[in-house]
Formats: C-alpha cells, structure tokens, sequence
C-alpha cells in the first residue's frame, strides 16, 4: 500500500487530501483496502454507492451492456436513455431530461438553460454555504468564498443571499434576474436543514416574481433523505432539478429535469454532452433506479434514518461535545464543540470511514441498504472515538 501511495503521490496531481488507504474493493457497506483490512463505509463516495458498493443488479446490467453497445453519440437515439427519461419524468413533477456525466455538468445545464429561457435576464440568486459543483459556471454558483478565491475572476451574474433568509432573498431579486437555485439540505455546506415554511417562501417568491426555482438534488435526489427527491419533503415543484451520485448505482452519470415551458426553451446545437447519456450508464441507471425509486425501498430508508438520527440524539445525551443532530433520512449531521477532523481519523484508526464538513461538522451518508446492525455498528465506534478525544482533553 505505501508504494502505491508514493506512486500516486508522483503522478496523480495532488487535488485531494488523501487518507492514507488505498481501496481495491467494496461489498454492500463494506470497503477492503489493498492490504486486506475491512471498514464500515459512512461515505459511500459520497452519497454514490447509494446501493452499496457492487449492487448484484447495476454489475450485472454492466456485464451485459458492455457486451452490446457501450457508447454511440446522441446523434442517434438511445434506447436505455430513453427508457430512463421516461422513469425520472413520470417520478417527478418534470417532462423532460438531459443526460450528462456528473453534479457539476448539470448545473452548468440547468445554469444555461435559466439564461436562454430568461431571454435577457441572466441573474441566478444562490444561497451562502451552498455547493454546486468545482466548473467555473457552477463553481461562480456555490455560495462559499474559499472554494472560489484561487479562480477569479469568476463568471458573472450570480448573487448569494443567506439560506433561511426569505428577507435578503427578496430584496436580492432585480429585473435581472431569471432563477433561483438551492439544495434542499446543504450538503457541504454542513448537513444544514430548512428552517419550517423557507422553502415554500422561496417558491412563492419565484412565482410572484416569474423566476425559474432550480433544485439542486445532486446529493439529496433518489431516496437519500426518505423521499425520491428531497424537494418533496416541503411541497415544492421546481422548474429545474438536477440529479447525479446516487443515479448509475456508482457508474458516472447526472441528468437535468426540467417542465416542458422551460426545456423547449432549449434547440439543437443550444448544449450537449458527447458521453452524456450513453448506453453504458445510462443502462446501469435504469437498475440503479428500479431499486432506488421503489416506494417500498424508499419507506425503509426514511425508517433507518430515524432510527440514525435516533442513535446519534441518544450518543448526545452522553457527549455533550455533540452541540446539534440535524439532517433528513439517511442524509445525517452530527455539529461538534471540537474539530471534527481528529473524530474522523480516530474513526479511521477503528475501521469505519466517515466524513467532515467545514471545521466541525460530521456527516453521515452511508448506502441505503444499510442495516441496523451496521448503524449500531457505527455509533458504538463513535462512541469508542469520541471517548477516547475527550479523555484526553
């Protein structure tokens, strides 16, 4: 493992702060790294391996696609993406889709799109601490100034408003602007929750005002928060949604939905994506989302989400360090008195990866089909962790 460390660390440019593990393979919400040591996956990439890590049902719609046509351009139609365009229309309040590669590529979509349909006005009000992808056009998008600061000057025409704050979003509206673009719950932000009434206020805010409302349901969308999107939760019915992670069940795959007025706002030659869409992934995201849009399915991760957030309320009882539980289904933060990056390296040690947000804020998003027993599994080596810091503070 520590040659395959200094090989990368030769030849891989150093974008990431790596943890010092190098893993070779996955199964359901386990990870084995390259010397044979098993970990407890609360990260699962990210809300990607929503599934777990290979899903029998994605692995095995691979194995048989790759054997049949892996790409074509969309020049010519494509059957599975057609297939899964129909599925993710009819699961949500949109009617058309667009398929891309990645978050970040359909924020760059559903960004473009706002402003051809905007005919003019070409402003996109975006909230402070949001996270909307590393391109200029979404980056410029993210409400979080030392994501940015390397790269300016930015693309211009967006403006930040606090999350929670219907004032500022009101007062930040000009004939300008086209959209209004948010998560639901701001994942990198720091696991942060709506306040009760917000969001409502936010569309209602666009609609008097004819302004498109674009949900980012990067990291939130497909049963993540007990919900297939997270905008159900709060009666929304946004005009732009954009979906990526969880979709192709681990294979790279975002799609941008959007209702018939504004998409036909979109002509050929408008946008495009050469591998968006291709028959590879978008025949993983059809099994992916046979299982991830199944309302039985989805009734059992909004039930194991309560029963986290019931583990972790339970584990601040004893650690007062733990100042708040937030989050919705299996979409979990735990906010800390202490830095939240020595809890994730004392976790580490005990085999269970977990991840930090800003300074101190934990978050927890383990695959769905994660059970009980590996949520118990999960706090009782917090426990052991936090303990341990504590101890010796």
């Amino acid at each position: 493992m520590e040659d395959l460390i200094t090989m990368g660390q030769k030849y891989v440019m150093n974008t990431y702060g790596r943890f010092p593990q190098v893993l070779v393979k996955g199964s359901g919400a386990y990870v084995w790294d390259s010397e044979g040591n098993k970990y407890l996956d609360f990260v699962s990439g990210l809300a990607v391996n929503s599934l777990g890590h290979c899903p029998p049902i994605v692995t095995e719609a691979v194995k048989e696609q790759v054997e049949k046509l892996i790409h074509c351009s969309n020049l010519y139609w494509i059957e599975p993406q057609i297939k899964l365009a129909k599925r993710l229309v009819e699961k949500s309040c949109c009617d058309k889709a667009f398929f891309c590669n990645s978050g970040t590529e359909a924020n760059e979509a559903a960004i473009k799109l706002a402003r051809k349909w905007g005919n003019g006005r070409f402003e996109i009000i975006t909230m402070k601490k949001s996270f909307h992808g590393r391109t200029l056009g979404s980056l410029a998008a993210t409400g979080q100034e030392k994501y940015q600061k390397a790269f300016q000057p930015l693309p211009e025409g967006f403006k930040y408003v606090p999350f929670n704050d219907l004032e500022a979003l009101e007062k930040a509206v000009t004939p300008k602007t086209c959209a209004v673009m948010l998560e639901c719950i701001q994942g990198e932000g720091g696991v942060n929750v709506p306040e009760p009434g917000y969001l409502e206020g936010v569309q209602e805010i666009c609609r008097k005002n004819n302004l498109l409302l674009i949900v980012d349901e990067v990291q939130t969308g497909l049963a993540r928060t007990g919900k297939a999107f997270a905008y159900e939760h709060f009666n929304l019915s946004p005009d732009i949604i954009t979906l990526a992670k969880a979709l192709g069940g681990g294979v790279p795959i975002g799609a941008m939905l959007a209702k018939e007025e504004v998409a036909k706002a979109f002509q050929p030659g408008d946008h495009a994506a050469t591998f968006g869409g291709n028959p590879l992934a978008t025949q993983a995201a059809l099994a992916a989302t046979s299982v991830l849009l199944d309302e039985k399915f989805i009734q059992e991760v909004a039930e194991k989400g309560q029963y986290l957030k019931s583990k972790l309320e339970k584990l601040q009882e004893e650690f007062p360090q733990i100042t708040k539980v937030k989050g919705l289904g299996l979409m979990m933060g735990c906010e800390l008195s202490i830095d939240a990056a020595q809890v994730v390296k004392k976790c580490l040690e005990r085999k269970l990866l977990i991840n930090a947000v800003g300074e101190k804020t934990l978050r927890f998003l383990p695959p769905l089909i994660v059970t009980k027993a590996e949520i118990d599994q999960m706090v009782a080596i917090l426990k052991d962790a936090l303990g341990e810091i504590i101890s010796n503070y």
